[in-house]
C-alpha cells in the first residue's frame, strides 16, 4: 500500500482544525470495550499502535491525529490486518480531546503516549505546540489512578517545556526514564537512535493530589 501524500506540519490553530468531534462511543466502535485502553496523542500513520495492537491483544488502543488523511489511511491498514482492538480518530487534541472522550468510562484509560510531537521552533510559533495545561487537565481527568503517561522527544528545549507544564500539576509524580517502555519504537524513535542522538524521555504516574 502506497503512503498518503501530507503536509508535514499543519497549524492546529487554524480554522479548519478548531472543531468538536462526536465523543467516541466505545461500544460502537471497539470488538471488546471493557479491556484496558491505551491513548497515543498524535499518532501520526499509526505505525507504533499498528504493532502494539497486533501485539498486546487483550488491550485496546485508541490513536489520535490532527491529519485527516492520516486517519483514514491508519484505519484501512487497521481494517487490512483485522484489528479490532484498534481506532484512529481525527481530532485536534489541545482543543478537543475532552469532548472526544467525554463518554469514557472513568476506570478504562491506563497508559498515554505522547512521542516526538511537532516542535515549532520558530518563538513566533510556540502557541502551535500541543502539549498545554488544558491537555494535561484532560488527560489527568480521563487516566484512571496510577495511570502512566510516557513522553519522549529528541528536541531538548521541548521536552524540558513539556516536563514543566506536567511536572506542574498536582496529581502527577515524576518518574525519569532512560528507555522506552513499550516493546514498540516509532519511526522517528528508531531513525533517532540509529544515528546515536539523545533522546529525553519521562513517565508522569497520576497519584491523589498533593494536599
Amino acid at each position: 500500500m502506497s503512503r498518503v501524500r501530507i503536509h508535514q506540519h499543519v497549524n492546529p490553530l487554524a480554522p479548519f482544525y478548531q472543531f468538536t468531534p462526536q465523543a467516541i462511543e466505545i461500544r460502537k466502535v471497539f470488538a471488546r470495550p471493557q479491556m484496558p485502553f491505551h491513548l497515543d496523542i498524535g499518532s501520526a500513520r499509526g505505525g507504533f499502535l499498528l504493532k502494539m495492537a497486533a501485539i498486546k491483544q487483550d488491550w485496546n488502543f485508541l490513536g489520535i491525529e490532527i491529519r485527516e488523511p492520516l486517519v483514514e489511511e491508519a484505519n484501512k491498514i487497521r481494517d487490512e490486518n483485522n484489528l479490532n482492538n484498534l481506532h484512529f480518530e481525527f481530532c485536534n487534541a489541545t482543543f478537543a480531546l475532552d469532548k472526544l472522550l467525554e463518554n469514557f468510562p472513568v476506570d478504562i484509560l491506563r497508559t498515554i503516549t505522547i512521542q516526538f510531537p511537532d516542535p515549532w521552533y520558530k518563538k513566533k510559533h510556540a502557541k502551535r505546540r500541543m502539549v498545554k495545561d488544558n491537555l494535561v487537565e484532560t488527560i489527568v481527568r480521563h487516566i484512571i489512578l496510577n495511570g502512566k503517561i510516557f513522553i519522549q522527544t529528541d528536541v531538548d528545549f521541548l521536552a524540558e517545556e513539556m516536563f514543566a507544564t506536567f511536572r506542574a500539576n498536582k496529581n502527577l509524580r515524576e518518574i525519569e526514564v532512560d528507555e522506552n517502555p513499550f516493546p514498540v519504537k516509532t519511526e522517528r524513535e528508531a531513525a533517532v537512535e540509529e544515528k546515536g542522538l539523545p533522546i529525553f524521555r519521562r513517565i508522569f504516574e497520576k497519584v491523589e493530589e498533593k494536599k
